[in-house]
């Protein structure tokens, strides 16, 4: 009997170990390593804490999947590999500031780009809700289509176009991110 308590103790030690390697944390949020889109299988390239204001808020976390994982945003941001990027939101945001927030992230990294990004823009912020804790945004690249936005795990369509994609993930891995410890996390820095 004493035997049996010790192999089935050991066994759920190995099975605890198994299942913490196969899922990474960031402030209390779990993300698997591994993630299927489409058929193709994609790894999880990092983590990071989306801080707002002057005074650091935490927003939501991102993870960043891609088939290869990278320290160099270059290939991370072209439009030719699928890629999924999913935003766990950590606190409530309101609808205004997720569509000014997708607003100014466009204008900053594709302001030449907006009399052709401009509608597309304006369809993801139409699919926009109240986010709350615990709810999330996720956006699938698919190369040569655009990205498919899902909120709430509800989809709700794809936006067409390469250049869209390319200026959608340049918002987060371009020369000026959001904040730097987002940037940094993504390509697999601390999540901080």
């Amino acid at each position: 009997m004493k035997s049996s308590v010790v192999v089935l103790f050991a066994g759920l030690v190995c099975l605890l170990a198994f299942a913490a390697a196969d899922a990474r944390v960031c402030k209390g949020v779990d993300f698997p390593e591994q993630v299927q889109v489409k058929g193709t299988d994609l790894h999880l390239n990092g983590l990071g804490m989306r801080k707002a204001t002057f005074l650091k808020v935490n927003v939501y976390v991102a993870a960043l999947y891609v088939p290869r994982t990278s320290h160099d945003p270059q290939p991370l941001i072209d439009p030719s590999t699928p890629a999924e990027l999913t935003l766990h939101f950590v606190r409530n945001v309101g609808v205004g500031d997720l569509k000014n927030a997708w607003k100014e992230g466009f204008e900053k990294v594709a302001k030449d780009q907006m009399a052709t990004l401009g509608a597309r823009v304006d369809m993801l912020n139409s699919w926009m809700l109240d986010i709350k804790t615990g709810q999330t945004l996720s956006f699938v690249r698919l190369p040569g289509t655009g990205i498919e936005v899902s909120v709430n795990g509800t989809v709700k369509g794809t936006i067409t176009g390469d250049d869209f994609s390319r200026a959608f993930v340049t918002i987060w891995l371009g020369p000026e991110p959001p904040n730097a410890e987002l940037k940094s996390g993504l390509l697999g820095g601390a999540c901080d």
